[in-house]
């Protein structure tokens, strides 16, 4: 098939375009939010092709997959017609939960994906058709060496974000092990939450060395509050680290026990990172549980055959 998709969530964007497809993703000269093109800093295969907007209404196209509400009306301004279309959606509800209506809710002929059985059970989607595909990762290996004494937590933009992302619990666990926190826009987070530089280090490193650093840290902490599911999350899990979370909206289902410690008591969490720093050999068996069991339910291979069968469903 040759499948339009815009280039909104780099990491999910990474796994579905593995699949067998041809996949055409607008493109613009400014690379802004509805023309960033190909991913620059994933690995993409050639089989993801950069279309100029004015181009789209001469190029075949057998489905299309939105993922914002504004997507719909470029599709029908770029293309000047509605091919099948699935509405994706990556996030959990903001706003008058658990009363909060979808987007493609009253949409016809328009099949809604949720990522997560969490998302699909709080999003009011009204009569649309509605399933679930959950995420699939593109295996980075087990790399875990766990050789430096320091948690390692992954959130963009926590100052701005504030509780959603657990930023405000950050000096508790700082307290439990030092901090290093990846992402987009981390500068001055130390001195926002009031702790030590040393134990709350901000870092912004470039996607192909995320994971190679993620796995030198002893433990992930997931102190997220409100989100779909971090995929950054999963792929530590895939890396073999033992990881401490919030028992917060899919988390549970993503942990099983024996993958991590997975609870609401910030005590709970915090006692479980120090369990970890202080005993490398646990923190070890506990992240090989991981890693299986990020394997067996958030493998690629299950993720495109999911996919290989919505999409035929779809286009029939």
């Amino acid at each position: 098939m040759r499948i339009l998709i815009w280039h909104v969530h780099g990491s999910w964007t990474t796994a579905f375009v593995q699949g067998p497809h041809t996949y055409l993703v607008p493109v613009t000269p400014d690379r802004g939010p509805d023309g960033l093109g190909r991913a620059r800093t994933w690995d993409w295969p050639d089989s993801v092709i950069e279309v100029p907007p004015e181009r789209l209404r001469d190029e075949h196209i057998d489905l299309v997959i939105v993922q914002r509400p504004h997507e719909l009306a470029l599709v029908d301004q770029w293309l000047g017609r509605r091919p099948p279309t699935v509405y994706l959606e990556h996030n959990a509800p903001d706003g008058d939960v658990p009363d909060t209506r979808h987007p493609a809710a009253d949409l016809p002929g328009t099949t809604l994906v949720h990522v997560t059985h969490f998302n699909r059970l709080m999003w009011d989607a009204g009569p649309a058709e509605t399933t679930v595909i959950e995420h699939g990762i593109v295996d980075p290996g087990h790399r875990w060496t766990g050789e430096l004494e320091r948690a390692a937590v992954v959130v963009n933009e926590p100052i701005r974000r504030g509780r959603t992302t657990g930023t405000d619990l950050l000096p508790e666990f700082s307290r439990a092990a030092p901090l290093d926190v990846f992402g987009m826009r981390t500068e001055g987070l130390a001195e926002h939450i009031g702790v030590d530089p040393d134990r709350c280090r901000a870092q912004d490193v470039p996607q192909s060395d995320l994971h190679t650093e993620l796995a030198r840290r002893r433990v992930y902490v997931h102190p997220v509050r409100w989100t779909s599911l971090g995929l950054s999350l999963l792929e530590a899990m895939h890396l073999g680290m033992p990881v401490v979370a919030l028992a917060t909206t899919e988390v549970t289902e993503a942990v099983p026990p024996g993958a991590g410690v997975v609870s609401n008591r910030i005590d709970v969490l915090t006692d479980a990172v120090r369990d970890f720093l202080a005993d490398p050999l646990h923190a070890r068996t506990v992240g090989d549980g991981a890693r299986v069991a990020a394997l067996s339910r958030y493998g690629l291979s299950r993720f495109l055959d999911d996919w290989e069968r919505l999409l035929k469903e779809v286009t029939r």
